[in-house]
């Protein structure tokens, strides 16, 4: 959904302070809900928005 970034920048850009808050924290790692990760894109990465 972030546009094909590495695992790295993906993280990078996880832990900013605008970005949405997991809804849980697994061992594996963070979970998100689909659409607030769909918001954050629309509002921050407009250019990776799907219409």
């Amino acid at each position: 959904m972030l546009g094909g970034v590495s695992r790295q920048r993906a993280s990078v850009i996880a832990n900013q302070r605008n970005f949405p808050e997991p809804i849980a924290v697994l061992a594996m790692g963070k979970v998100w809900r689909k659409s607030d990760v769909e918001k954050w894109i629309r509002q921050h990465r407009p250019d990776l928005a799907e219409d």
